[in-house]
C-alpha cells in the first residue's frame, strides 16, 4: 500500500477533525517530523514520530501503520503510538480550568452566587 500523504493520515487517526484543518497545521508549522516542520503532501513512512501542536496540548505520536481511511477511536492503537508525556495532558487540563474562572476585566469582584458556583465546580 502506498504510503498516505501526511494531512490524510493526520486526519485518519483522528488528530484532527477535517483534513482542511490537518493541511492549515502543518501550512502553520505546527506539526513536526522528527525536528522538521513538514508539508502537508509529505508521504509518512512507519516508524517515523510526529509532533503534533493542538491547542495548548503537544502531541507526539509514533506511526505504526497507515489506515484505509478514517478509523474509530477503538482501532487507533493498531495505527498510532502516544508517546505525549502525562504532563502535557494536565498541563492542558490546568489550561481549561484557568480560562473557565478567569473573568473580564473591570468585572469587579465575584458575586455570592459566582462564589458558590465555583464552590460547586471544586467541591468546596
Amino acid at each position: 500500500m502506498d504510503d498516505p500523504r501526511l494531512d490524510k493520515w493526520l486526519w485518519s487517526v483522528r488528530v484532527f477533525k477535517t483534513r482542511a484543518e490537518a493541511t492549515a497545521a502543518c501550512r502553520a508549522g505546527k506539526v513536526l517530523i522528527g525536528e522538521l516542520e513538514a508539508k502537508p503532501g509529505r508521504d509518512i513512512h512507519a516508524g517515523e514520530t510526529v509532533t503534533v501542536r493542538v491547542g495548548a496540548i503537544t502531541r507526539t505520536l509514533k506511526v505504526v501503520a497507515h489506515p484505509r481511511s478514517r478509523v474509530g477511536a477503538k482501532q487507533l492503537p493498531e495505527f498510532i503510538t502516544d508517546l505525549t508525556p502525562a504532563t502535557e495532558y494536565e498541563r492542558a487540563r490546568q489550561a481549561g480550568i484557568e480560562h473557565m474562572l478567569a473573568r473580564e476585566r473591570g468585572k469587579g469582584r465575584p458575586t455570592k452566587k459566582d462564589r458558590r458556583e465555583m464552590g460547586r465546580l471544586f467541591n468546596w
